[in-house]
């Protein structure tokens, strides 16, 4: 009921804002304007930009049409009709929608003369929108096609009370402070430059190095369970994808065909057919199974540019990609496990997550039959893991269901995580098989998962986690070493060679700055230890410690500092 009151009152602020547009701008068009999650916006056909001062005169005029308290009121006209009226008042893009609108008749909603076409429901009169705030404006084409006109749509937020507006206001700055684009040029960890091209990441040292770090992590936690890795091509024929339905099902995400030699072959959107391919080289014995093959396989898929947002959506990423290959009684089993294996993952990050079953789309492969089973298996393991989950209609992908865990962060945010899909379908087309103990080939069942997802959209999120601030073991520099004067350097750089060598990631930072002045810098770059030396120290063989979090920790042997950074860097999460 909640969510209900919120809708009602973000569309009616919708409706307000629009009205505040055309009071002002009496030349713009209108198009839609819905609620969304924490707010609303509305497309709007104008002849230039708004700009920030359009946007406060447009706040202004909303707090009066809230202040007079009009009545909201419904009304019904013919569809006829009502193309008539908003043809009359040059309003093209409500006429398209109403053309489109299969009912005789169709409900508008009328405020203060304001007449805008829509569903509904709305809040009784514009006194109830009292804490609203319209927040940026960008461009957006009409229904979403760049053959449209460009539109300029203005995103706002509503809440029932001032308080509640306030809080909002006050997640939405701390959103701000955690943008991992902002804080991926502050901490100078990556770019993406119009020179390579749009959605396409270049990873800095920095960047680099937890990247690094999260990556080794990964593949020794794997070689535990049993993973083997392999590496395949970042181009293939395309027949393999006319094998595994990928141009059929897939092919508006996928990046046009490169002639080699008169033969089309693409850029890989999916590892799957290479590992099927590597697994197909021998004749399987059922004592073999699971096989489970690992990559950290670099896939390129179409987004528009529109779409692109820093490392969370890009053209070209790294999945941590995994196929499992199964027996039909093992299916359940090898899901479980890998259930297991992204709850430990996941923890060590210090994410919690939920679960969610996404089930057979509209476009897909294979028999009624198959996907019920391949569902069910799904729902045993979620269940033998004692998982809630919620289900997902019509989410899973073209070739079978799937679980998706989406992360919370450190300010509540839903991220998406690891996926796990249960699939008979490709086995059936690429004839995978195993043979049995009957002596007879038998068809295999095959296991598709990431348990962190692609390597740019999880360390994305994971900087706006830490807010930048990475726990020790991720930190790409662990240790800053701060001479008081130039004297102190070479006992500086004795230093940190002896805590590079016990595997420390540290520098030293000898420039001719003030002591301060340094250790302010080294905050700003969110490094873990700052350790002082100087005159004092070099006579105790001792740095003067200093915590990112906890300020002044006092002197230390260098032994000491360094058994205390090796137990913190061994602590989970």
């Amino acid at each position: 009921m909640e969510n209900e009151l919120l809708e009602r009152l973000r569309h009616s602020a919708a409706h307000v804002m629009a009205q505040a547009v055309k009071d002002l701008f009496p030349e713009a068009k209108l198009a839609i304007g819905p609620p969304i999650q924490d707010g609303f916006y509305y497309d709007f056909d104008v002849a230039r930009p708004f700009t920030p001062e359009d946007l406060e005169r447009i706040e202004a005029r909303m707090r009066e049409i809230v202040a007079a308290d009009h009545p909201i009121t419904r009304s019904e006209m013919s569809r006829e009709e009502a193309i008539r009226h908003f043809g009359d008042r040059g309003e093209r893009y409500k006429v398209e929608l109403i053309r489109e609108i299969p009912e005789e008749t169709v409900s508008l909603y009328t405020q203060d003369g304001f007449t805008d076409l829509c569903r509904g429901p709305h809040v009784e009169s514009t006194g109830e929108v009292k804490a609203v705030k319209l927040l940026s404006v960008a461009g957006a084409y009409w229904r979403g096609s760049e053959k449209n006109q460009m539109l300029q749509r203005i995103y706002g937020t509503a809440w029932p009370t001032r308080e509640a507006l306030d809080a909002y206001l006050a997640n939405l700055a701390e959103r701000e402070r955690r943008d991992h684009r902002r804080l991926g040029r502050e901490l100078d960890l990556f770019s993406s430059r119009e020179e390579m091209g749009a959605g396409l990441i270049l990873w800095h040292p920095k960047g680099a190095m937890i990247r690094h770090l999260i990556e080794s992590f990964w593949k020794e936690e794997h070689l535990k369970r049993g993973y083997e890795f392999l590496y395949t091509p970042h181009i293939a024929s395309e027949e393999i994808y006319r094998i595994s339905g990928h141009l059929q099902n897939y092919a508006e995400n996928m990046y046009a065909p490169l002639e080699i030699e008169e033969h089309p072959y693409r850029l890989k959107p999916m590892n799957c057919p290479g590992h099927i391919l590597v697994y197909k080289t021998h004749l399987r014995s059922y004592r073999e199974l699971p096989i489970r093959y690992a990559e950290l396989g670099t896939v390129y898929r179409y987004e528009r540019s529109g779409t692109l947002h820093g490392l969370l959506r890009v053209r070209g990423f790294t999945q941590d990609d995994a196929h499992i290959f199964c027996t039909p009684e093992q299916l359940v089993g090898e899901v479980i496990g890998v259930l297991d294996f992204v709850d430990f993952l996941l923890r060590r990050f210090g994410y919690t997550y939920k679960a969610y079953l996404a089930t057979r789309p509209e476009k897909s492969l294979g028999s009624d039959d198959v996907w019920e089973h391949a569902t069910r298996s799904l729902v045993e393991a979620l269940e033998a893991r004692k998982l809630t989950y919620e289900v997902d209609p019509g989410g899973g992908v073209f070739y079978g269901p799937k679980i998706d865990i989406k992360l919370y962060d450190a300010l509540g945010r839903e991220w998406q995580g690891p996926t796990v899909q249960a699939d008979f379908n490709l086995p059936e087309r690429f004839d995978v098989t195993y043979v049995g103990a009957d002596g007879a080939e038998h068809r295999a069942v095959m296991i598709h998962r990431v348990v962190l997802g692609s390597m740019e959209r999880f360390i994305g999120g994971l900087i706006e986690h830490y807010a930048g601030a990475f726990p020790l073991w991720l930190a790409p520099v662990q240790a800053i070493l701060i001479p008081i004067a130039t004297r102190h350097g070479d006992y500086a750089h004795q230093v940190a060679a002896e805590l590079r060598a016990a595997g420390l990631r540290v520098s030293v930072d000898d420039r001719s700055e003030k002591t301060g002045f340094k250790i302010r810098e080294a905050q700003v770059q969110k490094i873990p230890y700052m350790l002082v030396v100087g005159n004092r120290e070099i006579e105790q063989q001792s740095v003067s410690v200093r915590s990112r979090e906890a300020g002044d920790l006092g002197a230390m042997s260098v032994e000491g500092f360094l058994s205390k950074a090796q137990a913190e860097m061994a602590m989970p999460g």
